[in-house]
């Protein structure tokens, strides 16, 4: 029988490190905040300079060579196969740019809870009725920003929880066992249309 919460924990701590590289960069790769202030000087509007990054991250995602040697740089709380994990984390920061793009900090809690959300295309609103809070149909990120800190660490866990439960279906953390699986996972394609879905929400959750 799986432990949610302590799943849960566990897929935060995950999410916290990928995010934790976003804002402070990896060696060789730069800041969230730095590339979204770059394409934004370069392209002038908002919409060109998200249109122009995305499409950049979403080639760097379709890189198997780039990804794999990407993922020495990056140690995560959980084992995960090099191509996943810096996939992940171009795709973190890339939602992470997007949302300095439109105007937020990425130290503030509720930026970084929607982050997460993003990511895994999961609805705040749906988490948040889980843990007891009454939200509306969708919740934006003025709703959530209202939240007390300790629901939003409840939010974060569920959403642990559905990275651990997302990538134990397709075989990469086995949840009973607690052992992930090591091994080639992400090809081109896959991380292509991913990519583009994710950004497009992100643009979308930020936006609002």
């Amino acid at each position: 029988m799986v432990d949610e919460e302590k799943e849960g924990k566990r897929g935060e701590a995950v999410l916290a490190k990928l995010y934790q590289y976003a804002m402070n960069g990896i060696p060789g790769e730069k800041r969230a905040d730095v590339l979204a202030n770059e394409y934004l000087s370069r392209y002038g509007t908002k919409d060109k300079a998200m249109e122009v990054m995305v499409r950049n991250q979403v080639a760097k995602c379709t890189t198997t060579g780039f990804l794999t040697g990407l993922g020495g740089f990056i140690t995560l709380p959980l084992t995960l196969p090099a191509d996943l994990a810096s996939s992940m984390y171009i795709q973190m920061r890339m939602i992470a740019a997007i949302a300095v793009m439109n105007g937020y900090r990425l130290n503030d809690d509720a930026v970084q809870t929607m982050v997460y959300a993003s990511l895994l295309g999961v609805k705040i609103a749906d988490l948040a009725k889980q843990v007891g809070v009454k939200a509306a149909g969708k919740m934006a990120m003025a709703g959530l920003k209202k939240l007390p800190g300790k629901v939003l660490v409840k939010i974060n866990q569920k959403l642990g929880f559905r990275f651990i439960t997302k990538f134990g279906e397709k075989g990469v953390i086995n949840l009973v066992k607690g052992v992930p699986f090591v091994g080639g996972f992400v090809n081109g394609g896959l991380n292509l249309a991913e990519t583009m879905i994710l950004a497009k929400r992100a643009m979308k959750d930020f936006s609002e």
